[in-house]
């Protein structure tokens, strides 16, 4: 019962807690005492060591470690026709930790540029991968919720439905260019339907003028229109999770509110789901999971702790699982990346690779090698 194509029945997230070595050189460039090309020369070194760290945990899936970036979002999304990235007053306020003051806002029309960095970070993954390269990227929903109506000029878009349509082009245009750079996994990285399970994030969408209610329907009308001609050979998993840095969260709540439209609507091939803590909710609205190709990749491992989980209690939730979606429609990973921003969370490097090890062991008992 193995997977031959993605997702795998032993799945990653995509980032990596960021090595002392890369850590110095970022810092070292932002003090001036190093150049890009320096900087650009260890990231190489330090992607190509975490690839060959992941395979060797027995993965048949890798990705860079996210080890270009300082967030899993922001150094994406403003490298998008129409989008500025600026420092503000106030970061992202998790339990009881803050980010940095990062932002991002839209100033121009939404587009995708065929010279967008990161084409070329995928080029360089796959390269040095012996296995399949997933190439991570935010889901368009991200660039729209965290600061909604306010962060939008409404000068360039006085209809915000002019905007979902540029933002939806935009990303029909990147799945084809990364397509077109031999990527054939690709994963969307959405905190969003998570927060729509949250009242508290419902409230703030309110507050910052915007209609809740709608959303659903727009962000999965965005996602089908951008994926709407993919290519067949092209995988492409959707990340579900509730925020994640140094170890914190920002949303609470189960599937259930989303589950009809995220797992009855949204065309992509996998679903990467959180489901390591209580804030997740139940197994119940994964009754929505379509029968047949579709697949559900269960984040019972948790990234937030070093603390390795017991097998035999990894193995009893995947079973009960099962109630819901057949056997064979299911998969397993941690529930996120490890550094979904530069600062990792709050674990030992060796804890991180117990982990993956972890996973792959339990996917090779569960369905068989």
């Amino acid at each position: 019962m193995s997977q031959p194509h993605p997702p795998f029945r032993a799945d990653i997230v995509g980032s990596f807690l960021r090595p002392a070595a890369l850590k110095q050189a970022r810092t070292r460039f932002q003090q001036g005492e190093i150049d890009a090309s320096a900087l650009k020369a260890v990231e190489d070194r330090e992607i190509r060591r975490v690839v060959e760290q992941q395979e060797a945990a027995g993965l048949n899936v890798v990705t860079d470690g996210e080890f270009r970036r300082a967030w899993w979002h922001f150094d994406f999304l403003e490298h998008l026709n129409g989008v500025t990235g600026y420092f503000g007053e106030h970061g992202i306020q998790f339990q009881g930790k803050e980010t940095s003051t990062k932002q991002i806002r839209v100033d121009g029309k939404v587009g995708f540029d065929a010279n967008h960095p990161m084409l070329d970070h995928f080029r360089y993954l796959a390269s040095v991968a012996g296995v399949t390269p997933k190439m991570t990227i935010p889901s368009p929903s991200v660039l729209h919720f965290r600061g909604g109506r306010r962060k939008i000029d409404s000068d360039v878009y006085p209809s915000l439905d002019a905007f979902f349509a540029d933002t939806a082009d935009a990303y029909r245009e990147a799945v084809h260019a990364f397509y077109d750079a031999g990527c054939r996994y690709l994963q969307l990285d959405d905190t969003v339907w998570a927060y729509l399970c949250s009242e508290k994030e419902l409230q703030a969408a309110r507050d910052r003028g915007d209609d809740p209610d709608r959303l659903q329907s727009i962000y999965a009308e965005m996602l089908n229109h951008a994926l709407a001609d993919k290519p067949d050979d092209l995988h492409v998993g959707l990340h579900v999770c509730r925020g994640n840095f140094r170890s914190t969260w920002i949303s609470e709540g189960g599937y259930e509110p989303v589950a009809e439209t995220l797992f009855g609507k949204v065309n992509v091939d996998a679903w990467f789901l959180e489901y390591d803590s209580d804030r997740a909710g139940s197994f119940d609205p994964l009754r929505f999971v379509p029968e047949g190709h579709q697949q559900a990749v269960l984040g019972l491992i948790t990234t937030k702790t070093g603390q390795l989980e017991d097998p035999a209690a990894v193995r009893a939730r995947l079973e009960e699982a099962t109630r819901f979606v057949d056997k064979r429609q299911l998969c397993l990973s941690p529930q996120c990346g490890f550094a979904s921003t530069e600062e990792g969370n709050d674990l030992a490097e060796q804890d991180q690779w117990e982990k993956i090890r972890l996973t792959v062991d339990l996917a090779r008992e569960i369905w068989g090698d």
